[in-house]
């Protein structure tokens, strides 16, 4: 059984990623899972077994590399301002916005294996993030300048609920940025298409080898 300590869950991840560069952010490093590793492969009573949720932190989606592309690309978009990566996973999306020269990163995820790998990823490229495992859904959308959001809506209820949160994180002043690869349930209705990428990923993971993806906002006002 992997405890719930961080040094066991960086231990796990050492022993079952290994540091590359995701194809569509070759300037950043991260440890990442290859698609022939049976991590994915696992089955959810193993899974169990073993404490260990399914490992979406050990993946860079397609959503959160062109989120993380259009970062750094565009560092004016972070740069001295507070963030939060919302739903966080590998860390991607927040590693790129301390590279941009953001003031503060929080990363968010409630899945605690997802702050082990952050720690290592953020370590890997020389960055600070800070990390919370609480659900921050519960709660008001927290003021700060800029919130982000990778591969968010590949469930309908949890799209909905989601979707709502940034909305009214909007509305209290933040800048939201969204990368999604046209999953099922992403509402494009009210948002505008910043910028389009063609990210390569894999069939294992995804239904296609390049996953056309872009990155929303919600429209000022």
């Amino acid at each position: 059984m992997i405890g719930a300590d961080p040094g066991s869950r960086r231990a796990f991840i050492l022993a079952n990623t290994r540091l590359q560069s995701p194809p569509h952010t070759p300037e950043l490093s991260l440890h990442l899972a290859d698609e022939i590793t049976p991590i994915w492969r696992m089955t959810e009573e193993a899974l169990e077994e073993i404490g260990l949720p399914p490992p979406f932190w050990a993946f860079a989606w397609a959503g959160g590399q062109a989120l993380a592309r259009y970062i750094l690309d565009a560092p004016q978009t972070v740069a001295g301002l507070r963030v939060i990566d919302f739903a966080s996973g590998s860390g991607i999306v927040g590693v790129a916005a301390a590279r941009a020269g953001a003031h503060s990163v929080l990363a968010a995820d409630i899945d605690g294996f997802c702050g082990a790998a952050l720690a290592l990823n953020a370590e890997a490229n020389g960055v600070t993030v800070d990390f919370t495992d609480r659900d921050l859904l519960d709660l008001p959308p927290p003021d700060v300048d800029v919130l982000l959001a990778g591969d968010i809506c590949y469930e309908k209820p949890l799209a909905a609920r989601v979707m709502a949160w940034l909305e009214a994180g909007a509305r209290r002043g933040a800048r939201v940025l969204v990368g999604d690869p046209g999953r099922s349930y992403f509402p494009r209705e009210g948002l505008v298409r910043l910028a389009e990428y063609q990210v390569p990923t894999t069939r294992e993971l995804e239904d296609m080898e390049v996953k056309r993806t872009a990155v929303w906002t919600f429209p000022p006002g």
